[in-house]
């Protein structure tokens, strides 16, 4: 049996002079929303969800190319391309 999900009125408040919802502090903890989160427009209504980090480490920039399987035949030769020698004007 699938676990109905919770539901929660909450009122439109003027903030300024536009409209706004408020979030309990409970619940924007639970999904770790701190400073900003996405808002997308769905079929199926607004969904909020946690903004994601652009930025990828290493290990992860790796495991994604590894996953995408992107192919390293030209590398070698990009190594090979002549920047390296100091040709060229600063």
């Amino acid at each position: 049996m699938e676990k109905a999900l919770r539901t929660r009125d909450i009122k439109i408040v003027h903030i300024g002079n536009s409209l706004g919802v408020r979030l309990p502090k409970n619940l924007l903890q639970k999904y770790g929303f701190t400073d900003s989160l996405v808002l997308e427009e769905t079929a199926q209504g607004i969904l909020l969800r946690k903004k994601q980090d652009d930025k990828l480490s290493l290990a992860d920039t790796y495991k994604a190319m590894a996953c995408d399987g992107e192919e390293w035949n030209e590398y070698d030769q990009t190594l090979l391309d002549g920047i390296d020698d100091g040709d060229f004007d600063t």
